[in-house]
């Protein structure tokens, strides 16, 4: 059996079976200002981010706007250069290939991007934005190539005659089809899937999404998928990270995460996620988040996430939370956190609570720290008290 270190024991993931591996991940810019320009700070969008992708899995990864979720996937495809760190495609350093070498491992990954208004260059007809990747890797010409397109078109659900269209003639749903058409070209293994349905009409989510999952069946691709709503990555992830404030506070299997997360950030995320059943919905509470997510020029001392944290307060602001930055440790199988207390998060009922074998949102406070009295600067209310 191949030793596991314990970065990997962190990550969640022995080598042998990972595609994409990311090492103590930094991504600092600085920040100019003045009348000479002169440097006032810097903004550290990703700070130490350790995973690991196995091959053919999707990992989900959320947070809120201002985590790093974006920035991440963008250092993995090395659209953006790392501070520090590196990343890993099939056992190859990324940041030192250049030239032929680095368009080679590029061509095995790929991206869809959010906006598929913006993604698309409106002076471009379809066959054009697609067979571009063609040209530049030299893959197919003359008939092979109008063949392809057409086949590629096929293959996300539109019609091969589409190709001599304008962006502009296609609806949101239709553009992101194009998109992804355009990312499947030159036959990549592993997709970075920058929140592809946010801009979407809810009809139309459903089934992008259908779409990714029968392509990572019948392809056997790799997806790293970026969100903001924990419902639709749970319904396509195997695995599940959560960012927040640079920061990955915990990664585990989907189930997990949405049965027994550990920390209370995820916990306070998935309580604000409705319910379908309306007599859940109307008697459940909700953890409310006080202000927005802290600025990453100046991130909070020891956790970052304690001045938003509903279980600091209530367990009466321990100073170990302000203190000493929590690493990612095992609390389950596969199922790591970054919490000092994440033995009371995961004996809390706040976020979720199992009813019957499946998994409902909650958040009765009470049951997260017994005998302890709730804080002012805990808000927890009920929703109909919002």
């Amino acid at each position: 059996m191949a030793r596991v270190t314990a970065a990997e024991a962190v990550a969640g993931v022995a080598p042998a079976g990972a595609l994409v591996e990311v090492e103590d991940l930094k991504v600092h810019f600085p920040v100019f200002g003045g009348l000479l320009g002169r440097r006032r700070g810097t903004i550290r969008a990703v700070d130490g981010v350790s995973l690991r992708i196995r091959g053919g899995e999707t990992l989900g990864l959320v947070g809120e706007s201002g985590s790093g979720k974006t920035t991440l996937g963008m250092a993995i495809m090395r659209l953006v250069e790392a501070t520090a760190g590196e990343v890993r495609f099939d056992g190859q350093r990324t940041s030192q290939l250049n030239g032929a070498a680095l368009r080679r491992v590029r061509r095995r990954m790929q991206i869809v991007l959010q906006d598929p208004y913006s993604s698309l260059d409106p002076h471009l007809r379809v066959a054009a934005i697609i067979g571009e990747a063609l040209d530049i890797h030299r893959l197919a010409t003359g008939a092979a190539r109008s063949g392809r397109i057409a086949e590629l078109l096929r293959l996300v659900g539109l019609d091969s005659r589409y190709a001599d269209r304008y962006p502009h003639a296609f609806s949101g749903g239709q553009r992101q089809r194009i998109g992804i058409a355009r990312a499947l070209a030159v036959q990549p293994e592993f997709i970075v899937c920058d929140e592809p349905i946010s801009a979407l009409d809810v009809s139309i989510q459903a089934q992008i999404l259908n779409l990714l999952l029968r392509l990572r069946q019948e392809l056997g691709l790799t997806y790293l998928f970026i969100a903001h709503d924990l419902s639709v990555v749970r319904h396509i992830s195997d695995r599940v990270g959560v960012m927040y404030l640079g920061k990955l506070v915990e990664l585990g299997p989907s189930a997990a995460i949405y049965a027994r997360s550990g920390h209370p950030y995820t916990r306070a995320l998935l309580s604000a996620v409705p319910v379908a059943h309306p007599r859940i919905e109307r008697k459940r509470r909700r953890v409310i988040l006080k202000g927005d997510i802290p600025s990453p020029a100046d991130p909070p001392s020891g956790c970052r996430f304690h001045t938003r944290c509903w279980l600091y307060e209530r367990l009466g602001s321990p100073g170990r939370c302000r203190d000493d930055e929590p690493p990612l440790h095992v609390i389950g199988d596969d199922h790591l956190a970054a919490c000092h207390f994440a033995d009371e998060a995961l004996a809390s009922d706040v976020g979720v609570v199992e009813n019957g074998g499946s998994a409902e949102r909650s958040s009765r406070p009470g049951g997260a720290t017994p005998n302890i009295p709730a804080t002012k600067a805990a808000t927890i209310s009920d929703r109909s008290g919002e």
